[in-house]
């Protein structure tokens, strides 16, 4: 595939056009892009045409966003107006998403993209006919990316919905299950350490960035640690321990995971190790502490101290909670199981499908990508494969 290195500004007229006082936004009208896409409506429309607007001032400085028809776009961002008739708006678009602005941004406490920034902006520019084909790709890489993001969210609210009919609304309690303390189900709750973390040591350090908002683990930051021979049953976590993120902005703590693997990591100070006893299976205090009742109860107990909230681990014991049959637990314990092996394999195609997608970026602007093969072939075959399972 054969393809020029033309300027930016030798393609395109960037403008920034009127800004709109976000006073002057109705709730009815023709679209508004700012710098963060649509910020509103106004009556009247500076854009027929889908334009491609590229944000130039403020933290989101160089996202890209395709207006729809008959958009108004504000001085926040920058439109590339009069677009050359041999580009293809959507090729521009993933020409400039793959190499980015870092180069061109200026000012740093308020980043900006000037036109003489976007002056030097080249970029590759194969036939319309091969920009076409460039951009089907890509977006079609791109929509197995979402396919395969909303199939993973629609597991997590799989579980959410599966606890709620089996065990009713916490809040309510419909069921008329035995009523308790997470103390009455808990056989050992411990802090971990305070040591600080390194880059290397014995045992992976998991700390509160591990656990995410909606109660998974994240091992993508680890850190690591040492610990002597009398701190292992301390502070080393295994599979099936609940972790409880104790301090954290008050929107956070409380995050509740359960550490599912099967080497040994080690926890810090600002997680609270629980293990269960025979009343309760962890996965059943999990989704508890996950359900929509669980974190408002969470957030309405939590204490702020200098800017961080806390909740300790005899606050976290005398919250009160739902018993239900421990065989009910388990139940709700095995279904947890399969749909998180379903999950690992879902993440694991989405790494691929991601990594597909830059392989099929970085080919595409250096003109070594085989367009045709790709698009009758791999990526149509995987849209295919994905289509199929829903």
């Amino acid at each position: 595939m054969s393809f020029k290195i033309v300027k930016l500004l030798d393609i395109s007229k960037p403008k920034q056009w009127k800004n709109l006082p976000s006073s002057e936004l109705t709730e009815e009208g023709y679209f508004v892009y700012g710098a963060n896409g649509i910020i509103g409506k106004y009556a009247e429309y500076n854009h027929e045409y889908p334009t491609l607007a590229i944000t130039c001032r403020g933290a989101t400085c160089g996202s890209l966003h395709i207006t729809r028809p008959k958009s108004y776009i504000n001085s926040n961002a920058m439109a590339l107006d009069d677009l050359s008739d041999n580009v293809n708006i959507k090729y521009l678009y993933y020409a400039l998403f793959n190499r980015g602005f870092k180069d061109v941004i200026t000012g740093s406490a308020q980043p900006q993209i000037t036109r003489e920034g976007l002056s030097k902006i080249k970029i590759s520019l194969p036939s319309l006919q091969d920009q076409i084909r460039i951009a089907e790709i890509l977006t079609q890489s791109e929509n197995l990316i979402t396919q395969r993001k909303e199939s993973i969210l629609l597991l997590d609210e799989l579980l959410k919905s599966t606890f709620l009919e089996m065990f009713g609304a916490p809040s309510h309690n419909q069921k008329k299950f035995p009523k308790g303390t997470i103390r009455d189900v808990v056989s050992e709750v411990k802090y971990g350490t305070s040591k600080p973390a390194e880059e290397s040591g014995s045992y992976p350090y998991l700390r509160m960035n591990n656990i995410t908002s909606n109660g998974y683990m994240d091992f993508s930051n680890l850190k690591y640690i040492n610990l002597e021979k009398n701190e292992e049953n301390k502070y080393l976590v295994k599979k099936g321990d609940l972790l409880f993120n104790r301090t954290n902005s008050k929107e956070l703590v409380g995050k509740t995971g359960i550490y599912n693997e099967n080497n040994q990591m080690a926890i810090a100070g600002y997680l609270i190790r629980i293990r269960t006893n025979e009343k309760a299976n962890p996965w059943f205090l999990w989704g508890y502490l996950n359900s929509l009742h669980g974190k408002k109860t969470l957030f309405s107990m939590c204490k702020s101290i200098v800017g961080m909230a806390n909740i300790n681990a005899q606050e976290l014991q005398e919250i009160k909670i739902t018993i239900p049959p421990i065989e009910l637990q388990n139940q709700f314990a095995a279904i947890v199981e399969k749909v998180e092996e379903l999950k690992k394999e879902y993440e694991a195609s989405l790494r691929e499908l991601e990594n597909m997608y830059g392989v099929l970026s970085q080919k595409a602007f250096k003109g070594e990508l085989k367009v045709k093969e790709y698009t009758n072939n791999e990526v149509l075959g995987m849209v295919a494969e994905t289509n199929s399972e829903y």
